[in-house]
């Protein structure tokens, strides 16, 4: 746990389910260390948004292999300003909608998706540590799968009610109750599918925001990124 990924830079790997601060906590960690930010779960839903606009049967997983190698996927890593693209068109705002969010675990459960953006988001990150100080990323199989070697490994967590309240206040006007139901639902799905499932790994450290300020878990996982370096071979 205390080597540096292969090419350079720190890796910050990030796990938890949604609602759980994933990205308001990866993006002050990036922006407070000098390092570049994935949102791997932004991929996913750029995936999902293509294979809607091109009336792909999104609960047909054979349909949804057969068009992986179609979209165009470029995404931007600057953490005060991410964005993501899809065929050159922006999509960050559309790809949040409720449509989008209501497919997206049916087709990040496909194999072929989960292959391809694998081998996208390892591209990224290898990219980031030979060119800046390293990246924090972020999603649900980031620590079991895309950067298993990550020195930083945690899993965020956080009440459902918390959760709800969090993404219920990120919508404008939606339901709690609604969202919860929502969150449990993909909880369900995340977790029991086949190909990388949400899970926590033996040497992630879990973090519980629900009684957490964002500073405050910002600040906590700052600090075990010095304390690797601190005792890396290379730090």
């Amino acid at each position: 746990m205390g080597e540096h990924h292969r090419d350079g830079g720190l890796v910050i790997a990030i796990d938890g389910p949604s609602g759980s601060g994933k990205s308001s906590t990866s993006r002050g960690v990036a922006n407070a260390r000098g390092l570049r930010y994935l949102d791997t779960g932004a991929m996913y839903r750029a995936m999902t948004w293509w294979m809607l606009r091109h009336d792909v049967d999104t609960g047909d997983p054979v349909a949804v292999a057969k068009h992986v190698p179609e979209p165009v996927i470029t995404v931007g890593t600057d953490p005060s300003a991410p964005s993501i693209e899809v065929d050159g068109v922006d999509v960050s705002t559309e790809i949040r909608g409720e449509e989008v969010t209501g497919h997206v675990s049916a087709v990040s459960a496909v194999p072929e998706i989960r292959a391809r953006m694998l081998a996208d988001q390892r591209a990224i990150i290898t990219l980031a540590g030979r060119e800046t100080g390293g990246i924090v990323v972020e999603g649900r199989d980031i620590t079991t799968v895309v950067a298993p070697d990550a020195p930083v490994k945690v899993f965020l967590t956080a009440s459902q009610e918390a959760r709800a309240n969090r993404r219920s206040a990120e919508v404008e006007g939606s339901d709690v109750s609604a969202t919860l139901e929502s969150l449990t639902r993909r909880d369900t799905l995340d977790s029991s599918r086949a190909t990388s499932p949400l899970r926590q790994t033996k040497d992630a450290v879990e973090l519980d925001t629900t009684g957490l300020t964002l500073p405050e878990v910002i600040d906590h996982i700052v600090r075990l990124a010095e304390q690797a370096e601190q005792s890396s071979p290379t730090g």
